[in-house]
């Protein structure tokens, strides 16, 4: 018996959604397309069974980057269904993602025949390793063979339980014959209801015995980066150390979070009475330069907390000390005497209080304003975009006492691509009330993520868009003094600022989304307490002229109120 004969595609495609289903798959995004109608048949029987949640796009890259947004909710393996060609290419960037912030995504691709590459056959090319070394593991299944032991491995690979390897994506492209298409007489079963695949409690605190007091004392504070998760709280709180934690690492809250830190560490340097001697790090720190240059120092020994493997650098590459177990960080980190926690609390609160004068006195939202307000108010989960966004909370977020969001951001690439896509998969992955903050330029890099076909479920989901007309980051970065040179007249405006006059108001109409326009913090926070069904955008409108100026006298708002609490130490 030949291949051919063996397994026909409606039979193969039922056995690889068997496999998904064994593996702990729960939802499913599909892109329309000839080729992968097989999988597309059988995932629609195992819905009406309600063994599956099927979430259809017509844009891959979207799909794809929908799936990973599930699957940082439901802390489960997504699948996402491609037919074959440009279609699989299109998740690339979200398969990138996922493989840098360790993501179980599973891309089942769909192909031609054997017999049909290398003749010019429509949307036929190579597909299996088309995503290199971002996938844990990639395989091929030619037309008619049994696909269970690929899937299967597919999902061992995906969920991290090879050894040394941090969770990620992984592909299994199916090639599939016709006929694409059920025999007659197949159908959907009888409609069951849908199983509850995922309830999210939200973040919650953790608590770990105090420091043994045979610890060293030691200038030692604590670093949490993206993912770094409440366990960096409750260590920092343990040890008596300051806390310096990204909005992202769902560790900015607690009595020694210090808000504004990142402006902080010039006071603490090399230089100063007290200066940094340990640093411990959980999770990934990406935001500021003021952090990668404290991680940079020779003078300063640092120690990341890594129980696991992970998947945004390789061993070796990177100064400290990987350490995988508390007791062992317990030892290196020490104990921080009264006076140095209290050094840093003061001046977090004075440099909160230096900054929030700044931001009071100014009439209209900005960027630093916005971040602060949607910080205070979000509830359930928070999305944060890249670019100014993530940053403005991080500079004026004050952290609360206890964790009220669980905040998600994508920093495995840190990409401003497939953000709607991505908050609208974690908004569906959990059931709960959503918000993500996002640029301008990252909004309208995805506004097709806007796109929900009749009948699609629709999240709650609030996109508050701070509408600055362009590209702020850069006047924030060198290219903003190059810029106030004017020795490139235009040029840094055009290719950097990329302005546009595009109508958020009129986008949103098309889409079929609730649009409100907000210019102050007020009215933003107005908006963000008002209740949620469905999607909604907010779009607060700010002039970014100003910006490189206004975080200039922030700087020295927060230098001189700091000063003074450090010198009358």
């Amino acid at each position: 018996m030949t291949s051919q004969d063996s397994l026909t595609s409606i039979g193969a495609a039922r056995i690889a959604v068997t496999a998904l289903l064994d593996g702990g798959v729960r939802h499913v995004v599909v892109a329309p397309g000839s080729r992968s109608a097989p999988m597309a048949y059988a995932l629609a029987e195992a819905e009406a069974a309600g063994r599956v949640r099927l979430h259809v796009r017509i844009d891959e890259r979207d799909a794809g980057f929908t799936a990973l947004g599930l699957a940082l909710s439901t802390e489960a393996p997504v699948a996402v269904v491609t037919t074959s060609g440009t279609a699989v290419g299109n998740l690339l960037p979200a398969v990138m993602e996922a493989n840098h912030s360790a993501v179980p995504v599973i891309v089942i691709s769909a192909d031609r025949p054997e017999e049909l590459h290398g003749t010019g056959a429509n949307q036929t090319t190579i597909q299996l390793d088309l995503f290199g070394d971002h996938v844990r593991f990639a395989v091929d299944v030619p037309a008619g063979d049994h696909p269970q032991k690929a899937v299967a491995t597919a999902l061992y690979a995906a969920t991290g339980a090879l050894e040394d390897t941090p969770p990620g994506p992984a592909q299994v492209n199916l090639a599939f014959r016709d006929p694409l298409v059920p025999a007659d007489g197949d159908a959907l079963p009888v409609a069951a209801g849908h199983g509850v695949f995922h309830y999210d409690a939200g973040p919650q605190a953790l608590d770990l015995p105090a420091a043994s007091t045979h610890l060293v004392e030691r200038r030692t504070v604590v670093l949490a980066g993206h993912d770094a998760g409440p366990v960096a709280e409750a260590f920092a709180r343990a040890h008596g150390l300051p806390l310096l934690a990204e909005p992202s690492s769902n560790a900015r809250f607690g009595p020694n979070a210090v808000g504004p830190y990142r402006v902080l560490l010039a006071h603490f340097g090399p230089d100063s009475p007290t200066p940094i001697e340990r640093v411990v790090l959980f999770g990934r720190a990406t935001l500021s330069r003021p952090v990668t240059a404290l991680l940079a120092r020779e003078s300063v020994e640092s120690a990341i907390y890594q129980p696991v493997p992970v998947a945004w650098y390789e061993a070796g590459r990177r100064r400290e000390s990987p350490i995988e177990t508390l007791p062992e960080l317990a030892e290196f980190a020490g104990r921080g005497s009264a006076e140095w926690l209290d050094s840093w609390l003061l001046a977090g609160a004075a440099a909160q209080h230096g900054l929030d004068g700044v931001l009071s006195g100014e009439s209209l939202a900005n960027g630093p304003s916005v971040g602060a307000t949607v910080w205070e108010h979000s509830r359930g989960q928070l999305v944060l975009g890249s670019s100014n966004g993530i940053r403005d909370v991080d500079l004026a977020g004050q952290p609360h006492t206890e964790p009220i969001a669980t905040v998600y951001a994508n920093r495995g690439l840190a990409g401003i691509d497939g953000t709607i896509a991505t908050a609208t998969g974690i908004a569906l992955g959990s059931g709960r009330e959503t918000t993500v903050l996002l640029g301008d330029v990252t909004f309208l890099h995805d506004a097709g993520g806007l796109l929900l076909g009749h009948g699609e479920p629709v999240p709650d989901l609030r996109i508050v868009v701070l509408n600055d007309s362009g590209g702020a980051i850069f006047s924030l970065l060198e290219h903003g003094a190059v810029e106030d040179s004017g020795a490139y007249g235009t040029a840094v405006e055009r290719l950097f600022g990329t302005p546009h006059s595009v109508d958020i108001a009129a986008l949103a109409a098309a889409y079929g989304v609730g649009h409100q326009a907000v210019s102050t913090t007020a009215e933003l926070a107005a908006a963000l307490k008002s209740p949620l069904k469905g999607r909604a955008i907010v779009e607060v409108r700010v002039d970014r002229a100003g910006l490189r100026e206004l975080h200039a006298r922030i700087k020295d708002a927060i230098s001189a109120a700091v000063g003074q609490v450090l010198t009358a130490g």
